[in-house]
């Protein structure tokens, strides 16, 4: 087959302790979903069915990479999440078979032009550029469920120059991961190679060039990011 341009190199994360590469379709996320977050957000906590918003995959970040502060913003802000990736998709799937899509997790930042999302929530408009933008999705190695299970429970923290702002459980979540994969599932016919960012605990706050952000989640180990001027 001949293209009038050349096709995109594929979007892929590393598979921790292999030479593997996991390739990336889409990246979706879950909005508001650890009660605290929720709270500090503005919003009752109450539990109703999940929202999404995604990301291009072209956003990703991949493991320890710098992160370039964004332009058009001065509230650039970190929100540390664990985030699933699936082998298999499907539609309408039951929460008791979702985990059955997941072939591994990471830990993720889903980094925000906060200000360009308070204003957009003002104005009615999409949050896509305030979510979605050039290196907003940073993301670590894949460990595979083969190696460290399915993570339901454990620690999750972010740090900022060695001083935690986050820190929760990822049994804190409003919906289990199976949940959030079922709800998506009934919104998008899922495909392997999705990534899925699952919520963030509270505790979010602004980034400036020259922070150093660590992120921990339980047997993921964790990941440091190094924030710089574009």
């Amino acid at each position: 087959m001949t293209y009038v341009l050349a096709p995109p190199a594929i979007v892929s994360l590393p598979v921790a302790g292999s030479d593997l590469r996991f390739p990336v379709r889409r990246i979706f996320c879950v909005g508001r979903n650890y009660a605290e977050h929720a709270r500090e957000m503005g919003y009752d906590p109450e539990r109703e069915p999940p929202f999404f918003f995604d990301k291009p995959a072209g956003a990703l970040i991949e493991g320890n990479g710098d992160v370039p502060y964004p332009s058009q913003t001065s509230r650039l802000e970190h929100e540390a999440e664990l985030v699933a990736a699936l082998a298999q998709g499907g539609r309408d799937v039951d929460p008791s078979s979702a985990l059955d899509l997941v072939w591994g997790y990471a830990i993720g930042n889903d980094l925000t032009r906060r200000d360009l999302q308070a204003e957009a929530k003002k104005l009615g408009r999409p949050w896509t550029m305030a979510k979605g933008f050039d290196g907003s999705a940073v993301c670590g190695p894949i460990h595979p469920v083969a190696h460290v299970g399915h993570v339901t429970s454990g620690p999750i923290s972010l740090s900022v120059n060695e001083l935690v702002r986050q820190s929760g459980a990822i049994s804190d979540m409003i919906w289990t991961v199976s949940e959030v994969i079922a709800a998506l599932s009934k919104l998008v016919e899922l495909k392997s190679g999705d990534l899925i960012y699952t919520g963030t605990p509270s505790g979010v706050g602004p980034l400036v060039p020259g922070d150093i952000v660590e992120i921990s989640i339980g047997v993921l180990g964790s990941i440091s990011n190094r924030v710089r001027h574009r």
